[in-house]
C-alpha cells in the first residue's frame, strides 16, 4: 500500500500538481473479505469491485467497516438493483438504461449515487464504454436522473507499455473531460489509470487511479464457472 502511494505522489511532483490531488481505489475483486480488511487497517476507505455475485457476501462480511464500496465492472440489466442499493460509487454506465434503472432502484432515503461515464477511448470492440462522440449526450441524461450524481468519466484503455501511448489514450479522455466541464457538466473525477500505467494516467490529470495487482498482488486466474464476458 505504502509503495503505491509513494507512486501517486511521485508521479504528482513530477506532473506538478498538488499532493494528495489523486485519490486511490483499491480494487479488491478476487480478493477475500481480510485482504480488504488488512488495507482497512492501514487506513484504504475506498474499495473497488466487479462481479455483483462475489462483492456482495464481501460487502456483508464488513458491514462494520466505513468502507466506500466503488463497482467498476461491466453493467447487466438484471444486476443493477443490488448494484443500486449497495454500492456508493458507480463508474461503469455506458448506456442510459443502465443509468435510468440504477436511479429508478436506488433506495428512497439514500444518497445519490455517484457514477461516471465510461468512455471507449481505444475504439476496441472488445471494450465496454460509450463513444466519446456520444458521451456528452449520456452524460446529460445522467445528470437529470433524481437519484444519480454525475461525478466524472472513465476508461480502461488497450493494454501497452509503450508510455507515450498510455498517454496518448488518457488524453483523449482528459480532453473530453474538459470539453463536458466547458459545456456546462459539473465533473469533478476522472477514473484512470492501473497498477501498470498509473504514472501516465496522473501525468495526464486523472483524479482517481483504480489500483489492484500493486496491492494485492497478481490475481489468479478465473477458473471457467466464473467468467462473465456480457455486459448486455
Amino acid at each position: 500500500m505504502q509503495a503505491v502511494l509513494q507512486r501517486i505522489e511521485s508521479a504528482l511532483a513530477m506532473a506538478q500538481r498538488a499532493s494528495g490531488s489523486v485519490r486511490l481505489l483499491a480494487v479488491s475483486k478476487t480478493r477475500p473479505a481480510q485482504d480488504i480488511a488488512d488495507a482497512y487497517s492501514s487506513g484504504q476507505r475506498a474499495f473497488g469491485e466487479s462481479q455483483v455475485q462475489e462483492a456482495l457476501p464481501k460487502l456483508a462480511a464488513l458491514a462494520n467497516h466505513a468502507i466506500e464500496w466503488h463497482f467498476i465492472g461491466p453493467l447487466q440489466s438484471n444486476k443493477t438493483r443490488p448494484i443500486a442499493e449497495h454500492f456508493a460509487w458507480v463508474h461503469s454506465v455506458d448506456r442510459e438504461r443502465i443509468a435510468q434503472r440504477l436511479s429508478e432502484q436506488r433506495p428512497p432515503g439514500a444518497p445519490p449515487l455517484m457514477v461516471c461515464v465510461q468512455v471507449n477511448v481505444s475504439g476496441e470492440a472488445s471494450k465496454h464504454g460509450v463513444n466519446p462522440a456520444s458521451a456528452q449526450r449520456l452524460a446529460r441524461k445522467v445528470a437529470e436522473l433524481p437519484a444519480l450524481r454525475l461525478r466524472g468519466l472513465m476508461a480502461i484503455p488497450a493494454p501497452t507499455e509503450d508510455r507515450e501511448r498510455q498517454r496518448a489514450q488518457f488524453r483523449v479522455l482528459k480532453r473530453l473531460y474538459d470539453e463536458l466541464r466547458a459545456a456546462g457538466l459539473a465533473l469533478d473525477t476522472l477514473s484512470m489509470g492501473m497498477s501498470d500505467d498509473l504514472e501516465a494516467a496522473i501525468l495526464e490529470g486523472a483524479t482517481l487511479v483504480r489500483i489492484g495487482s500493486a496491492i494485492f498482488g497478481h490475481r489468479p486466474a478465473p477458473s471457467p464457472s466464473r467468467l462473465d464476458t456480457s455486459c448486455r
